[in-house]
């Protein structure tokens, strides 16, 4: 029954990732044939970050594959599942703020650490400190901007993300109980 569940749920996803693919597509040539202009750029630009992409993911995809088969799911729910509390909000943050590399990058590994079990809210931290508290940046914006500066902006910036992801999670799990409370039993 859960098996059945879970694979109409992923025909359901890849369908809307499609519709969204499609409706980005077709976006696109409307723009492009109404800017005829900005062919060339528009061309170039997408066509580097599809190379910038391809050289960059297949290694994701290869860690990821690691990282399921070696990384039991007891460990994910211990350290950043529901109960991990204090200790995965600090452990959200600090594996965001590792690695360097673009966001979208962090986008796979959030959701194998969603499967696996990870809190909802944890996985917005990570994200968020992978896009905005990574540690080279730190020091560039230290060497550049000085340490009042980056001090208030990395504390500020901490503070007001981790109530963003409790505030997303609160809404969620409101938002699915809503929903589970319509549906007929």
């Amino acid at each position: 029954m859960k098996k059945q569940k879970d694979e109409r749920n992923t025909r359901k996803e890849m369908v809307r990732d499609l519709i969204i693919l499609g409706i980005t597509l077709l976006v696109t040539a409307v723009l492009l044939v109404a800017f005829p202009d900005r062919r060339g750029p528009v061309i170039k630009t997408s066509w580097n970050f599809f190379l910038e992409m391809i050289q960059i993911l297949p290694a994701v995809m290869v860690l990821l594959g690691l990282f399921a088969v070696f990384v039991p799911n007891e460990a994910v729910v211990r350290y950043l599942g529901k109960t991990s509390g204090i200790k995965g909000i600090f452990l959200a943050i600090l594996l965001g703020t590792l690695p360097t590399g673009p966001l979208y990058v962090a986008f796979p590994i959030a959701s194998a650490l969603l499967k696996k079990g990870a809190r909802i809210s944890n996985i917005i931290l990570f994200l968020s400190a992978w896009a905005c508290i990574k540690i080279p940046q730190e020091m560039v914006e230290l060497q550049f901007l000085g340490a009042r500066f980056m001090l208030a902006r990395l504390t500020l910036t901490v503070i007001f993300v981790v109530i963003m992801a409790l505030a997303i999670e609160w809404i969620m799990r409101w938002s699915d109980g809503e929903r589970e409370a319509e549906s007929p039993a």
